[in-house]
């Protein structure tokens, strides 16, 4: 459906469980790690206590201050879906608060991640719901439009695309295309496995240790 003030594409296809089972037990570092340190969302603040975020990005591309197409938004999403809301950064307006929390918990919503301000940010607390915000502000948000659903979205400096999968922790969010899973997996794999041997070396207390030389030694400072 397009009008001239409405855009809304289908509802984008929810990433396997595996995949998502998977990504359940990996820090975000390693996957920005694999992914040349160029990838992922800067800028938003974490408002629930410590819960993993994992699922499939639902996007909105919101006018600043303004929560209509999130309205929409919530009644096509499946459980596992995660609200990534590009509201180009605008913290005057909480786009979301409470009550939309509390539906989107019953829908199944995995997350939301929002280039806005939030309210009721106490409850987001409480209920542990993965929430990840620009700010927080008392003041409520209009309800004219225009927006689109499910177009590709500028999240703080990240280009989301609906469908893609979204790893969110305490060191913040990763987003990338579903085919890149296993790959990546494999390559986070492989990160864990070095950062083991190194935390190994540093247990063993030698101030030699070939980590170190590996960075200096191409300066010429080992």
């Amino acid at each position: 459906m397009s009008t001239a003030t409405a855009t809304i594409h289908p509802t984008p296809e929810l990433a396997p469980d595996h995949i998502v089972a998977a990504f359940q037990s990996v820090v975000t570092p390693h996957i920005s790690d694999n992914l040349s340190r160029m990838s992922g969302i800067t800028g938003l603040k974490r408002f629930h206590r410590g819960k993993k975020l994992v699922g499939t990005a639902f996007t909105v591309k919101a006018k600043p201050g303004d929560n209509l197409f999130i309205y929409k938004a919530l009644t096509m999403m499946k459980p596992g879906h995660v609200l990534v809301v590009d509201g180009a950064g605008d913290t005057s307006n909480a786009l979301v608060g409470e009550l939309i929390m509390l539906y989107a918990i019953e829908r199944g919503c995995a997350g939301f991640v929002l280039d806005a301000a939030i309210r009721d940010s106490a409850a987001f607390f409480d209920a542990d719901f993965p929430c990840y915000a620009r700010s927080v502000t008392h003041r409520g948000p209009y309800k004219n439009g225009p927006g689109a659903i499910n177009v590709p979205v500028n999240v703080g400096g990240q280009v989301v695309l609906p469908g893609d999968l979204v790893v969110a922790d305490e060191d913040g969010i990763v987003t990338f295309d579903q085919p890149q899973a296993p790959s990546l997996l494999e390559a986070v794999k492989a990160t864990q496995s070095k950062e083991d041997g190194i935390k190994a070396e540093i247990a063993a207390g030698s101030s030699e240790e070939g980590w170190l030389r590996a960075v200096l030694a191409p300066a010429g400072l080992a």
